[in-house]
């Protein structure tokens, strides 16, 4: 309607979406204000002046079988969404992730005349270029978190642009603030552990990081061993080790190093400058079709940023605990020349994930499509 402020839909499905959503919507409304933004979100979206029209906690799940149940609320979902756009309720849909509902919400967006904008991208450069074709058809503007993507994004006709990292707005702490808060003495040489934040992760890559953990305690290379706990983990055979629930961005930077699993966490480690060996592992079918289909030489987001080797990565069965406590060995150590390395490495990858105020680039964005 003339006169009538514009109104958008944020789609953020998954907690780390509704985090890295909340700002972008604080920065529109300073931009906009009087703006009216709609969600599918959760508590940070309604926090930063969103109207959560769809509760995320009503179709997030985890779990193949689990996934099955909340298939007729997305397709619901979309159904009214899609009815929303051609009555012309929205001016903008601004995606956030969550790729397997958010690429059909862009395509019905898209068909309907609604601009769409979408910020983290999926990773579908390592695995997917038929499905990032598809995104291509449907997507007016791409907001990428990685320097490399929108190289990729922009081959395919995107109109991509790198916004920089949400956690280079982040407060980092420092290596003997986070000792002090945790209680460990400046002497003490810690190993920290992070297997992974959901349940079937922890299952299979807690059993190898504990046994290298372990073998390291036994000989003395170092005094303290600090688990990454979450909620959904159990940590059987911890004993000597202590599992730490929250303040996980402390015990990175308490850490002279660290045992990482492949994901965003190992940037995180790039943040506190903590040197680390990557691992992941899935289930041997998982796997096997993996090796078929993914188009990137390296597995960790550091070395993808870095485009080296600037960690070592470890998969499948090559993540032993042998193997493990030898590669992590002298990260311990930090006059050794492994671990000076890659701490002038992880300073690299810091640079490349930019500067702060990601969450402005893409408000203005937003604002830009909304003006056209």
């Amino acid at each position: 309607m003339p006169g009538a402020l514009p109104r958008i839909f944020v789609s953020a499905g998954e907690p780390s979406g509704d985090l890295h959503a909340a700002p972008v919507v604080e920065a529109l409304r300073r931009l906009l204000p009087g703006i009216g933004v709609d969600a599918l979100g959760g508590p940070a979206l309604r926090e930063a002046g969103a109207t959560i029209r769809f509760p995320m906690e009503r179709y997030t799940v985890m779990g193949f079988f689990e996934a099955l149940a909340k298939i007729p609320p997305h397709v619901q979902m979309l159904r009214q969404l899609r009815k929303d756009c051609r009555a012309g309720r929205y001016d903008l849909a601004v995606l956030v992730d969550y790729p397997g509902f958010n690429l059909r919400l862009a395509e019905t967006a898209h068909r309907q005349g609604v601009p769409v904008l979408y910020y983290i991208a999926p990773q579908l450069w390592a695995w997917r270029p038929g499905r990032a074709r598809r995104l291509a058809r449907s997507v007016d503007r791409l907001a990428a978190i990685l320097p490399f993507e929108p190289g990729f994004f922009r081959g395919l006709g995107v109109a991509a642009e790198f916004v920089g990292h949400p956690l280079a707005d982040r407060s980092w702490p420092e290596r003997s603030a986070a000792r002090r808060t945790l209680g460990l003495a400046d002497h003490e040489r810690v190993l920290a552990l992070f297997p992974g934040s959901r349940g079937q992760e922890v299952d299979r890559i807690w059993p190898v990081f504990r046994d290298a953990a372990a073998r390291l305690l036994a000989r003395g290379e170092c005094t303290r061993v600090l688990v990454a706990g979450t909620g959904a983990g159990e940590y059987p055979g911890a004993g000597g080790m202590e599992v730490r629930h929250g303040a996980s961005a402390d015990l990175m930077a308490a850490a002279d190093a660290a045992l990482v699993k492949s994901g965003t966490t190992t940037l995180e480690a790039a943040m506190t400058g903590t040197p680390m060996v990557v691992a992941y592992r899935v289930h041997a079918l998982t796997a096997m079709i993996a090796r078929r289909v993914i188009r990137v030489p390296w597995v960790s987001l550091v070395n993808l940023v870095a485009d080296r080797g600037v960690v070592p990565e470890l998969l499948q069965d090559d993540a032993t605990p042998d193997r493990l406590a030898d590669l992590v060995r002298p990260l311990l150590d930090v006059s050794r020349p492994e671990a000076i390395a890659q701490r002038e490495g992880l300073a690299e990858v810091r640079r490349r994930l930019g500067l702060p105020g990601a969450a402005e680039r893409v408000a203005g964005i937003a604002r830009d499509l909304i003006a056209a």
